[in-house]
């Protein structure tokens, strides 16, 4: 008979939301009131998102953890994203918890990630707290906030003892947590009191034989790979032997250099972790997320990480422009195939195959973000390379096609109610609900394919003048829609290669919008702006004014520019249509015809005037 024992000085708790509810500044309170730090010390904000793009754009993308000290407690944070497309780095580290963390926007409410994460986590039978957050915010509601969240966990909960929850109320950037609202403390305290007392701690084997499932990776140039997980099952010292057994069962046998453990935000050796610790460990230089390390007389697998499938696809080429190379380190199909595969070690939700030839690769993902950021991360790196339009990734099912489906939260203001539903009829959405909230303000929810996203959230932001938010998660899969519309313009296509002059540019902004300024390079099929027509035109944008010796009364008169459109990278692919594809280098991102000339353009004129459906 197995022989538990209850780890009362551990507790693993992970940090759930949806986007832009507060959860990175709430980790931070934590951390700096848990006094990790000197008093002196300088931490700033957003201390657990130390990745650039994470800093920049103002949301999580990997899932951390790090560990305080309360009282005589050691609670282990796991930090985890809260944009659907990085759902699949939620669905692989909760298991290492006991409970979770749940933020709420007093505002917002909860929106369709929160439904997600809180699903995930309480399939895993995590042990629920609520914090409602931002109760500061001038239109907070957070009685209705709790409310509606209440019904969220009756819809949700698998058991009745998750729907009994405590309730903190809280401001995370000043890190104030409070147990009621008429509270006046001005500390995180309630928040720790309720972790210590809520997160069941941990009810382990430590006598056993080890088990531990991987769930991360990371890595330093010194120590090399780290294997990071859960320990379920026994102990784990340096120098002891263990089994890892990959994710297709095949065992194999290694010896662990190092074991590690999260104190604040550093990772510092011991010299033995118990069943319940998430730990760090080295020595094993092919571990894959997934995977069992195990001891070498008991090989038993854990459960492999059951990941949901992606919904978008892209093809990621080698750049076959004429200014290919020139800016990139990386440039061929090789060492492109490298970069994509080794990702594949750490992003569980990518999924990577050879395309049709052998300077192409099938990338899917879960969403156009998590495609862009791992092609922002690629360029940051030095690689160069050109992707296509996402398109959707059906299914077969029952016989019929199937197309998968999300849900879109939107959040604006009435006035704009009228254009949404224009620009979204013809994505063949569907409303399902509309709240007023007799301020002015309205909630939309709309059922849509997910292809009638693609394009829509840099459109909405113009739609509604920057004044709204959407959010969309995943429903499953349903019988094709139809075909679909498509509300873009041609695209104005440079017809010679050279530099852009004033006076080309001048022509062209006759016909459209421009991307590009003045000195730009370019070169025959880039696509230099956006006509006002349906069709494509070629421009001349290297045009220069031919002198004459005739005196002008207005040839002193400079030319006069409209601003370029500056397209970011999101824009870019939201932007291009089927016979498109854009091209990426360290310093520049340009968009191009699939076929550069002429002559290709109306040799394949089929394509070109296809439309991702």
């Amino acid at each position: 008979m197995t022989d538990f024992q209850i780890r009362s000085d551990l507790r693993n708790v992970a940090i759930i939301a949806h986007v832009d509810h507060g959860k990175t500044t709430l980790v931070d309170a934590l951390l700096k009131q848990s006094k990790i730090f000197r008093e002196n010390q300088q931490v700033g904000e957003l201390i657990m998102d130390s990745n650039d793009l994470e800093r920049e754009r103002g949301i999580t993308i990997l899932s951390k953890n790090t560990a305080i000290q309360y009282r005589n407690i050691t609670i282990n944070i796991i930090d985890t994203p809260g944009h659907a497309d990085f759902g699949g780095e939620v669905e692989r580290v909760l298991n290492m918890a006991d409970g979770c963390v749940l933020l709420v926007d007093a505002a917002e409410g909860p929106m369709p990630q929160t439904r997600f994460v809180l699903q995930k986590a309480l399939q895993f039978g995590l042990k629920p707290i609520l914090v409602i957050n931002k109760i500061d915010r001038k239109d907070a509601r957070p009685e209705e906030v709790l409310s509606l969240t209440q019904d969220l966990f009756l819809d949700l909960a698998t058991s009745d003892d998750q729907l009994d929850f405590p309730v903190i109320y809280a401001i995370g950037r000043e890190g104030i947590a409070r147990r009621a609202l008429t509270d006046t403390n001005t500390d995180i305290e309630p928040l720790f009191e309720a972790i210590a007392e809520t997160v069941p701690p941990p009810r382990v084997d430590i006598d056993g034989p080890l088990q531990m499932l991987i769930t991360a990776l990371d890595y330093d140039d010194y120590k090399g790979k780290y294997a990071i997980g859960r320990i379920h099952r026994g102990t784990l010292t340096p120098g002891m032997s263990v089994i890892r057994i990959s994710r297709e069962g095949v065992p194999q046998r290694f010896k662990i250099n190092g074991v590690y453990m999260e104190r604040g935000l550093k990772r510092v050796e011991v010299d033995q972790a118990r069943a319940g610790d998430i730990v760090a460990v080295t020595g094993i230089p092919d571990a894959y997320i997934g995977e069992t390390l195990t001891d070498p007389e008991h090989p038993e697998a854990l459960p492999i990480i059951e990941i949901s499938e992606p919904t978008l696809k892209m093809t990621f080429g080698v750049n076959t422009s004429p200014f290919a190379g020139r800016e990139g380190k990386f440039c061929t199909s090789r060492q492109l195939r490298a970069r994509l595969y080794r990702e594949l070690e750490t992003n569980v939700s990518l999924r990577v195959m050879d395309g049709a030839s052998a300077d192409e690769f099938v990338v899917s993902g879960r969403g156009e973000l998590h495609l862009s950021i791992l092609i922002e991360t690629m360029r940051r790196e030095g690689y160069e390379f050109q992707v296509s339009r996402p398109e959707v990734i059906t299914k077969e099912i029952d016989g019929h096609r199937c197309e998968p489906v999300e849900q879109l939260v939107i959040d604006t203001f009435e006035e704009f109610i009228g254009p949404i539903s224009e620009n979204l009829a013809w994505r063949l959405a569907k409303v399902i609900n509309m709240h007023h909230d007799g301020r002015g303000g309205v909630r939309l929810e709309y059922r849509i394919p997910t292809r009638g996203l693609i394009g829509f959230r840099n459109q909405f932001l113009t739609l509604v003048k920057g004044n709204g938010a959407s959010a969309s998660i995943l429903l499953g899969y349903e019988p094709w829609f139809g075909s679909m519309g498509s509300a873009r313009n041609g695209a104005l296509i440079a017809s010679e290669a050279g530099i852009a002059l004033n006076y080309g540019l001048s022509n062209a902004q006759q016909r459209g919008s421009t991307f590009i300024e003045p000195g730009t390079p370019v070169y025959e099929g880039m696509i230099v702006g956006l006509n006002v027509r349906p069709d494509d035109l070629a421009v001349n944008v290297c045009k220069e004014k031919k002198q004459t010796n005739i005196r002008s009364s207005t040839s002193d008169i400079a030319v006069r520019l409209t601003p370029a459109v500056n397209l970011s990278l999101e824009q870019s692919l939201d932007f291009i249509n089927a016979d498109e594809l854009v091209e990426v280098t360290p310093k520049n991102i340009r968009l191009r015809k699939r076929f550069l000339t002429q002559h290709e353009r109306a040799r394949n004129r089929d394509l070109q005037f296809a439309r991702a459906e």
